[in-house]
């Protein structure tokens, strides 16, 4: 096995949340609502996620479970030629902690922080909040007891039912008490058509602060989402109209037309576009939005100032894009806020305690690494298709002459003080 010298503490990796949740740890007088409110359907010939009674059925080929397909030792490009007529089993490490932790030793990683799956993309469209407080106390027993198989190096953000601000903030309580939740689990989107920038989120930016727990934002893949009221379904109901479409194109050749169907003009069907662009463009969008509009321009950080916040699955470097533009909002529109915003975004920014979840091989980060080495955290995305390893990223991190104590602060130590833990090199030194 490979050495390092410093610990790596994964800050977004997932697991897909286990039938178990529903028939064992869902209290009994819940279960049938629990499972009418959210439920994920896993059979040898058909796949769907169940919101509020109704039936969404996946995008892509439901034979190849992207969103738990990778294992050690994979490359993208051994996922990308994988037989789309064969039924692939999912990543045993994606619901066992066992598997998991032989995974993530494959891995280079000691230590995770664990985000949902299927409760991600329904669990906040849940439309009952009983259920839903049902379904999160649900949840997070579920996953105590995964983060129990190894406590020191599995940890977990903890699902907490909004739909009811009361229920909201007794779950906070509750899993604060539980040392294996050190965030809790947030998706940027409308929640009952309100924004995060809705003065009701206030009571749970308090308690979150006075917790001390961190808040870890992580945008839906699009490959279920029921609704609008996010980016990566919006851009699936693109695709879907793109592949409808048809074009008036003049039959010898020369520039459309446009306008109506006469008779020196063919059908011509535009090529879909296809699920892939969804979790390209969405998650940093969804992302944007949080920071821009929830964190500075409807204050948050400034107003809650102690608030930990780690931005996940939407990659890093687009942050100083999102600074600039503030700057000028902040100085030019004022009115349009609820509060007083500061006008000094970049130090803002500075003092606050928000990071950046990086994936390892993006350009900004290896060439400005002075930059942005002390806001980012790294996260693998397993097990998703697009995976990468602890090893990978060291490897690349040095290929660009990122020295080791940045990197070691990059890979585990700014993760580890974010999540108030104690670091443990568990593959050695």
């Amino acid at each position: 096995m490979s050495r390092k010298r410093f610990p790596v503490f994964d800050a977004n990796s997932h697991v897909v949340e286990s039938a178990d949740i529903w028939h064992t740890y869902l209290e009994p007088e819940y279960r049938a609502l629990g499972k009418f409110a959210l439920w994920r359907e896993e059979g040898e010939y058909d796949a769907y996620l169940k919101i509020n009674g109704e039936v969404f059925r996946d995008q892509t080929n439901p034979n190849i479970p992207r969103h738990a397909i990778w294992r050690p030792g994979m490359s993208w490009e051994q996922i990308g030629e994988l037989d789309p007529d064969t039924r692939h089993a999912m990543t045993e490490g994606a619901s066992d902690p066992q598997a998991r932790l032989r995974d993530m030793d494959a891995m280079g990683v000691d230590q995770s922080l664990l985000y949902p799956t299927w409760f991600a993309e329904g669990f906040p469209l849940v439309k009952d909040p009983d259920s839903a407080a049902a379904l999160a106390r649900a949840y997070n027993n579920w996953m105590a007891d995964f983060c129990a198989a190894a406590p020191e190096r599995l940890y977990a953000a903890a699902m907490i039912p909004l739909q009811n601000m009361d229920y909201a903030r007794a779950e906070l309580r509750r899993v604060a008490d539980m040392s294996c939740f050190r965030a809790v689990f947030l998706r940027p989107m409308f929640i009952e058509g309100r924004y995060y920038t809705h003065p009701y989120y206030d009571p749970f930016w308090a308690e979150l602060e006075q917790l001390e727990l961190s808040l870890a934002v992580h945008p839906g893949s699009g490959l279920w989402n029921a609704e609008w009221t996010c980016h990566a379904p919006f851009i699936e109901k693109i695709k879907q109209r793109l592949n409808q479409v048809t074009l008036f194109r003049e039959a010898g050749g020369g520039p459309f037309a446009g306008g109506g169907n006469g008779p020196n003009f063919t059908f011509a069907a535009q090529p879909g576009l296809g699920h892939p662009v969804a979790p390209i463009l969405s998650p940093w969008l969804d992302n944007h939005m949080f920071v821009a509009a929830t964190l500075i321009g409807f204050t948050v950080m400034q107003r809650y100032p102690k608030l930990k916040v780690v931005m996940a699955g939407g990659q890093a470097s687009w942050m100083e894009e999102v600074l600039e533009k503030m700057e000028a909002s902040t100085l030019t529109i004022p009115p349009l806020h609820y509060y007083p915003v500061r006008t000094d975004v970049e130090a803002m920014w500075e003092e606050g305690r928000v990071l950046l979840a990086f994936d390892a091989e993006e350009r900004l980060i290896q060439k400005l690494p002075h930059i942005f080495a002390h806001k980012i955290v790294w996260g693998s995305r397993y097990p998703q298709q697009d995976t990468t390893s602890a090893w990978d990223a060291i490897e690349t991190l040095s290929q660009a002459a990122v020295d080791e104590a940045s990197q070691a602060r990059m890979l585990g130590g700014n993760a580890a003080e974010q999540f108030g833990v104690q670091l443990v090199n568990t593959l050695g030194a």
